[in-house]
Formats: structure tokens, sequence, C-alpha cells
């Protein structure tokens, strides 16, 4: 059943251009600078992800280490960034509710530049020992605070200046710009690998993508210093004076929301960074597939979550979010074992390979595209960015960030190279009740205030 949180509150408009006063340029602006910190922050998570095995032998391989090892201590670092998201969503949740989305996204963008740079910076374990690891998941930390504002705040953005009827695509832009950093930072790396020899990409090389987060993230900064207020927080702003309109649910409707919210996504959590990020280290470690071989795989999957993302957006504002997941959650459960069977077969073509990490990816891209407004339309604009962001984070922390971990650890244990297939259906299988649970009309209703 659906919590206590979605059913409470009014029905507003979904911002200036759902009553009449905005214009097309605010909700662009809004798209722009929403996404561009989305963009950053899974190119870095992806840039760390593709290359966990130099990192692993940069950082965490000692003298007699064993490269699997340090690949586990790798993916801990990892998970536990992710672990740091529910603390950043609900720091930089509670201050975007209060004084704003806008100067709250700005903090959250400048923090992600500065620990995404700092990495490409560190020393490695052969310069300073045992300082290497620690200064490294230091940085994770601070990378994982930041992910964690910057859903929720992203999210309020384009959902609240989304014009009626299109809040599903305007949300879907959150996921496709993950899609693209993902992508961006699979293509960087491949062709990172293959314009480097092998002494120069483990010595330097690897760098290179963290420190190019510079750029990006001034570029994102002027962005956000150019944008305006969301419609619906200036409304809920201006109604302080009427505790009944603007005071926020009580706190264990947000929690019931926030847990249900949890639950609708944990299949696109763990599917996504199975298929998604964790997928080119399998290859390598467990199918023994090259560097470029692996990374290759993982721009195919990529490239079917991103072309799915949009259209799923689209259709989920006709037809309801409800629909779209649950046939990407079905997907996905009937599908993984044949898609990873493929890729383990000798005998399969290179041809019927890409198709099934392609069928893989469009298959979370059914997930990824309505996701952001299903949550948006799950809380009221006093606890939206918190609400969102905390179930978001959390469901992130424990099914995508412990994807790596997990995996890698099972198949060290058990030799069973179908371990990321029995762990995405279980968790899909576990999560489909709650999406179930979805209202069929809920992409008709307005956001409430």
């Amino acid at each position: 059943m659906t919590a206590t949180a979605e059913a409470r509150g009014g029905e507003s408009g979904d911002g200036e251009a759902g009553n009449g006063k905005g214009t097309p340029p605010a909700s662009r602006r809004a798209l722009v600078a929403g996404s561009v910190g989305n963009f950053i922050e899974w190119y870095e998570f992806g840039v760390y992800g593709y290359f966990a095995t130099i990192i692993a032998a940069r950082f965490f391989t000692p003298e007699g280490a064993s490269d699997v090892e340090a690949l586990v201590k790798t993916y801990a670092s990892f998970a536990l960034a992710f672990f740091f998201r529910p603390v950043g969503a609900a720091l930089f949740g509670r201050i975007g509710d209060r004084i704003g989305r806008r100067p709250t996204l700005i903090l959250v963008v400048s923090l992600m530049t500065a620990a995404t740079a700092a990495i490409g910076l560190l020393p490695t374990y052969a310069t300073v020992g045992a300082a290497a690891p620690w200064l490294l998941t230091l940085a994770r930390v601070l990378q994982g605070l930041s992910a964690g504002g910057e859903f929720g705040g992203a999210v309020s953005v384009m959902t609240e200046f989304a014009p009626p009827g299109r809040r599903g695509l305007y949300g879907a832009w959150q996921s496709f710009t993950v899609a693209l950093g993902l992508l961006a930072g699979a293509g960087l790396a491949a062709l990172l690998a293959t314009v480097l020899d092998e002494a120069d990409l483990q010595g330097w090389g690897w760098r290179l993508p963290f420190l190019l987060a510079v750029p990006m993230g001034l570029a994102a900064l002027w962005l956000r210093l150019r944008l305006e207020e969301t419609p619906s927080f200036r409304r809920a702003s201006g109604a302080k004076a009427a505790p009944a309109v603007a005071s926020p649910p009580p706190a264990t409707a947000t929690w019931r929301a926030i847990g249900l919210g949890v639950g609708r996504l944990m299949g696109w959590s763990a599917a996504g960074y199975t298929f998604l990020v964790v997928m080119p280290s399998y290859l390598q470690s467990t199918l023994g597939a090259s560097f470029q071989q692996a990374l290759l795989a993982t721009v195919v999957a990529n490239a079917g979550f991103a072309l799915a993302i949009l259209p799923a957006g689209a259709l989920s504002d006709r037809i309801g979010r409800r629909a779209v997941m649950v046939a990407g959650t079905v997907a996905l459960i009937v599908l993984a074992f044949p898609l990873l069977g493929l890729l383990q077969d000798p005998d399969a073509s290179r041809a019927a390979r890409a198709a099934a990490v392609f069928a893989a990816g469009a298959a979370v891209g059914l997930l990824a595209g309505p996701g952001p407004a299903m949550l948006a339309e799950m809380f009221p604009t006093t606890v939206r960015y918190t609400g969102l962001g905390l179930a978001y984070s959390l469901s992130n922390a424990v099914f995508s960030g412990s994807a790596g971990l997990i995996i890698t650890e099972l198949i060290k244990r058990t030799g069973d190279a179908d371990i990321p297939a029995v762990y995405v259906v279980a968790v899909c299988a576990v999560g489909l009740p709650a999406l179930l649970a979805l209202r069929g009309d809920d992409h008709r209703r307005a956001l409430r205030d």
C-alpha cells in the first residue's frame, strides 16, 4: 500500500510552467543546471569502477597481497562512499528544504569537484605507504556526502520546473545524464587504454579522468549560479504564515514514504551497478577479458541504458510510472541469467554478446527513466529534497555501493560465475511488490506543496 506521505497534501501545480507564470527558458535552465552535477558525479563513479583494478594495484596492494584481495578492498572503499550518501542526503536535503534548492546545489557541486580532483592528485601506496588507502577513502567519503546531496536537489529542480504532463520526461534527464556520465567515463577510459601503453596508464594516465573534474565543475558552478529558485519552493516559502499549507508532514509518514521509496528503487540500484559499473572488473577477473574488451562491453551496456531512459520517462507520462517500471523489473528477472550465459559462452558471437549487454542496459533504463519523477511524486515540497534524496541514497548505499563488494567476494568464495545474475534477480524480486503498489494515476496528479 502507499505511504501516508504520498496521500498527504493538496494538488498544486508542477511549477510556474504549470500555472502559466513560467517561461520555457527557465525550465530549460533547470534541466541543464540540474543535469550537469549528475553528469560529473556519475562520470567519476564510473571512472572509479572502470579503473578499479588499477586503483587496487596503486592504493591497496602492499607486499604479499593478492590482486583479488586488493580489488575487494577497492570495492570496500567504493561501498563506503555510498554509505555516506544518506548522511549527505539528510544534511544537504535539510538545508535545501529550508533555504532553497539553488544555494544548496551550488555548495554540493563545489564539494564534489574538489573531492574528485583530489583523487587525481593523491600519492600511491608506493609513495606514502599505508596512508594512501586512507587518503583515498577520505576523498571517497567527501564524494559520498556531495553525491548524497546532489540527487534530491537536482530531481526537485527538474520536476518542480516541469510543465504539466512532462514530469516523467524532465525527471528522466537526471538518469540520462547519469548514463552520459558513465559513458563519458567509459569512453575516456577506453581511449586512454588505447593510446597509452600499460606502464603509462598504470603510472599516471589513470589520474587524468579525475583531474578533468575541475573544468567540468567550474562549468557546473557557473550554470547553477544562473539558476532561479523553483516555483514550488517559492510558493511553500511564501505560505509560512499558513501552517496548514506550509508545515511538513509528520516524521513517521515521511519515513514510511522513504522506506517505500527504497523498495521501489532497489532493483534499479542493484541491476544498474551490476551491469553498468561492476561489469568491467567481473569480465576481467572472472571471465578473463582484457581491459579494452571489458570497457567496450560496458560502453555498449551504457548505450542501451542511455537510449532507453528518455523514451521510458516520456512513456511513463502517458501510461504511468508503475507500468513502465514493473515491465523493466520483470525483464531483468527473466533475462538476467540468459544474458550472463551469453557472456560466459566462449562460442557466442561478438554480436550476440553485444546484444546481451545492450539489452541489460536497456532494461535498467526502463527503471531509471520514470524513477526520479516517481520519487518526486511521493513527497510534498517541504520535505521533497530530503525525502527523495534519502530514499535514493539509502537504496544506492545498500544495493549499488555493495554490489561490487558482494559479487566479487561471493565469486571468490564460491567460484560461481552466475553470482551477478543471482544478485540482480533476488533484489528485483524483493522490490517488485513495492512497484506494484504504485498508484496508476500518479503521473496525472500535480506535485504537492
